[in-house]
């Protein structure tokens, strides 16, 4: 087993995840693992980051695949003991234009960016070690689709007693209400995308307080955070921020000081802790 630290990164052969990898080669003293659904275009990524004089290592995963999920996680306590960071940044969104009806842009979108993020952090979480940092990358648009949720919504989204459980029942409830077309009547904002990454910001909250809970002498650092308006194949070229630019905050949770007892179970964007 290595005593080597070591981070992964998921859904970073390109965009946003690409930028963490490389920022991570640079400054994080252990392993990285970039990963991705499709071995060939993660391969093609390491070879990128090589040519940079970088040093990735690859991993396949699809975070819509349990299996694949786990094989992950049996490969990391094998091969490692565990995990030092972890960084939560697959993701999906469809485009403006989309004409997917709206229930199957909820259900593909929820799929992913909820579900296929807890499953992750299920699996991994109880492998991180002591004084190891989680960032589940969320979005500013978390906050402004909280802002257009009903009152009764956002309450519950805000409470510091909600239970991941109940967080499912509510993601699984969105689903169900935009296949009955009553998804605006039942308090929801009408973007699925907004709503996914409500479901990891409240996630993150809930995965923070546990960690209190169970393993508060292990000083792990859980967090979600905005990387802000990225020029990605999904925000478009128009993004205000490089991939670069949009890594900065996420890597800046992920490589938190040993000694560092905060920020925990805060969502930050440009590094700096929100309201939420």
């Amino acid at each position: 087993m290595s005593n080597v630290p070591v981070a992964v990164v998921t859904g970073s052969n390109k965009g946003i995840g690409f930028a963490i990898v490389r920022a991570l080669c640079k400054q994080f003293p252990g392993d990285v693992y970039l990963t991705a659904r499709d071995p060939g275009r993660g391969q093609e990524a390491v070879a990128k980051l090589q040519e940079e004089g970088l040093h990735a290592l690859f991993h396949q995963l699809d975070i819509d695949d349990l299996q694949s999920i786990r094989a992950l996680r049996d490969f990391l306590k094998e091969k490692y003991g565990g995990l030092n960071v972890l960084v939560n940044n697959a993701g999906i969104a469809f485009k403006v234009r989309d004409t997917t009806p709206f229930a199957i842009q909820a259900e593909v979108t929820l799929k992913t960016n909820f579900f296929g993020t807890r499953n992750v952090c299920t699996e991994l979480l109880p492998l991180v070690k002591p004084y190891g940092k989680v960032v589940n990358v969320s979005s500013m648009v978390s906050s402004s689709a909280l802002g257009g949720c009903s009152r009764e919504l956002q309450q519950k989204f805000r409470s510091d007693t909600i239970t991941e459980d109940e967080l499912v029942e509510l993601m699984t409830k969105f689903v169900e209400d935009t296949k009955k077309s009553v998804h605006e009547k039942e308090g929801w904002p009408n973007t699925a995308y907004g709503v996914s990454k409500i479901g990891v910001t409240v996630l993150s909250r809930i995965q923070a307080r546990m960690l209190n809970e169970k393993r508060k002498g292990d000083h792990i650092l859980l967090n979600a955070c905005c990387p802000g308006w990225v020029r990605t194949d999904m925000a478009g070229p128009k993004a205000t921020k490089s991939p670069d630019e949009g890594a900065e905050t996420p890597v800046y949770l992920a490589l938190l000081p040993s000694d560092a007892d905060g920020p925990h179970g805060q969502f930050l964007s440009n590094k700096t802790v929100r309201t939420w």
